[in-house]
């Protein structure tokens, strides 16, 4: 699925010339050049045919929507994110990537364990848009609190009862007519929501609530016709509320997205290769997952022991039965990248190898030592992806235990991969993350959301050796590492250069994301206040400066 062509739109999803590919463009050729005999006289133009050596090189920053400044305990989708754009522009950036936007689950607030694939964040609504729009007025608002790292139950239990009132005035208020005809008609493109709906709804129910959906009493938990009909018809307020609300984060988001396109910057968002168990998409879609009789997982996602994890990492999401799939045309996933081609330019896909082949553990396992290798449905998904869409424009999250049919799939279908910098000082002068290995077709990161800041990896987690390594190869004493690394990643030969905000703005570790295996008190940090954008004016530069330096500001 072709990137190169990102920043020039295109769907293809076969290599060639508007494949994530990116090399120098072949020389034109006068015309009649090929019935020209050797030795004969070229046309006079001849020295004006010129091979295109941009390479449509490209920077941007990684930057959850979450972490933006705000007066609400969270980050939103109004001002301070089109601040942020204007930031990027200024930066002379080119891409904006995300973390997924949808519903985080409700107890260590992960987006990648979310309890819907289609649906958004209802958190991050603007409070600030919705006045604007006459849904809310300015004594609605919740209390501002000072800015800090997000408190996701304080904001849910502020940021609730509010957004009900707007959806409710939305769903009731005359005035909010012609809105609601909006709202009907991106509830008649969007099925999903439906389904999204009914499951928000029973999951909130406070007998429910603290149950996994297959502990759902079983009419409801198998989706029996009646016992549906009747939950719809008893709880239909809720559902329209939850539809309501969806239909205007999607109103505010593609606002936001259509304020960077226009700004020349592409929003990159991120897809798990895998849903959370309990969710809409694994209740509304039994058959297409490996479950027991009672609805319980009976096989579930994690990596095998390695270097980093003696018993390996026990996801604990439940496996795709590919062989359904196939049977219905991989109609599931046409229709969640159709979603993903809704809300952004681009898409990372996380965990890309299980395409090729996934390690697969018994649903009741305690770690993921025992499990095995299963094949993936391979370049059978993404013909099926090509016919339907005519392609995807994804980025391969291919990192861990890569083995070679991964690398020929992403190949196959012109998938940019990723190389991260911290990854890069150990493995001798072939590791592919140093930058002498790194290949045009690939972004490059000094660090992702899953690794720590370079600032805290280097004073922390680096070996002496690593130290060592970075300050000849770099040719740099490490005291500016975090902007060491952003420069050695600019001048990468990848095509794509990312870093995340907190390398910017060379935070250590107190501004790390995730930590991978721990469940709690991740996903927090924010980056300041809403005068942050001008204190940041010098790295702005910097960065556009570092950017013009390697052929990476925008045309």
């Amino acid at each position: 699925m072709s990137l190169g062509s990102a920043a020039r739109p295109s769907r293809s999803i076969n290599p060639g010339p508007r494949s994530g590919v990116v090399t120098a463009a072949a020389p034109v050729k006068p015309p009649g050049f090929d019935k020209i005999a050797a030795g004969q006289d070229m046309p006079k133009e001849y020295s004006s045919y010129m091979p295109d050596w941009d390479k449509k090189r490209r920077a941007g920053v990684i930057l959850h929507p979450t972490s933006l400044p705000g007066p609400y305990g969270i980050g939103e989708l109004g001002q301070e994110a089109k601040n942020f754009v204007d930031w990027l522009d200024s930066a002379g950036m080119q891409c904006w990537q995300m973390l997924p936007l949808v519903p985080p689950d409700p107890m260590f607030y992960s987006p990648y364990s979310g309890t819907d694939a289609n649906s958004g964040n209802p958190l991050i609504i603007s409070i600030d848009e919705l006045i604007k729009d006459g849904l809310l007025d300015f004594s609605d608002a919740p209390k501002k609190v000072p800015v800090g790292n997000v408190d996701f139950p304080a904001v849910a239990a502020s940021k609730t009862p509010v957004l009900s009132k707007a959806a409710q005035n939305l769903l009731k208020v005359d005035r909010f007519s012609k809105l609601r005809e909006e709202m009907q008609a991106f509830r008649k493109a969007n099925k999903w929501v439906e389904e999204s709906a009914v499951f928000d709804v029973a999951r909130n129910l406070p007998d429910l609530a603290d149950k996994a959906w297959w502990d759902w009493p079983e009419p409801l938990r198998f989706r029996k016709s009646d016992a549906l009909k009747k939950f719809k018809e008893e709880h239909k307020s809720a559902i329209e509320e939850y539809i309501a609300l969806q239909f205007l984060f999607d109103r505010q988001w593609k606002a936001v997205r259509a304020y960077a396109n226009s700004k020349g910057i592409k929003i990159i968002g991120d897809m798990p290769i895998y849903v959370g168990g309990h969710s809409a998409d694994v209740w509304s879609n039994q058959k297409l997952f490996e479950l027991g009789p009672t609805g319980a997982p009976a096989n579930v996602s994690g990596v095998p022991p390695d270097a980093f994890s003696a018993t390996g990492q026990l996801w604990g999401s439940p496996l795709y039965k590919w062989s359904e799939h196939r049977a219905q045309r991989f109609d599931w996933w046409v229709q969640r990248m159709g979603r993903a081609l809704q809300l952004y330019d681009e898409t990372r896909i996380d965990h890309f190898r299980g395409f090729a082949g996934y390690w697969a553990v018994d649903g009741k396992a305690e770690t993921a030592m025992n499990g095995s290798w299963k094949k993936g449905p391979g370049i059978d998904l993404f013909n099926a992806l090509k016919k339907a869409l005519g392609g995807v424009p994804i980025l391969a999250e291919d990192l861990g235990v890569i083995t070679a049919d991964v690398v020929a799939l992403r190949e196959a279908i012109g998938a940019p991969g990723m190389v991260v910098l911290q990854f890069a000082w150990g493995g001798g002068p072939t590791n592919v993350h140093l930058p002498h290995n790194h290949y045009e077709n690939c972004f490059v990161y000094p660090g992702t959301h899953d690794n720590e800041t370079t600032v805290g990896w280097f004073h922390g987690s680096s070996s002496e050796e690593d130290k060592r390594y970075i300050r000849q190869y770099l040719r740099t004493d490490g005291k500016d590492i975090a902007w060491d690394f952003i420069g050695a990643a600019m001048q990468s030969v990848a095509r794509t250069s990312i870093f995340m905000m907190q390398d910017v703005m060379r935070l250590d570790n107190k501004a790390r994301m995730n930590v991978p295996g721990v469940a709690a008190n991740n996903w927090l940090w924010r980056m300041g206040d809403g005068e942050v954008w001008g204190r940041l004016k010098k790295e702005a530069e910097d960065l556009r400066r570092l950017a013009g330096f390697s052929n990476r500001l925008p045309p």
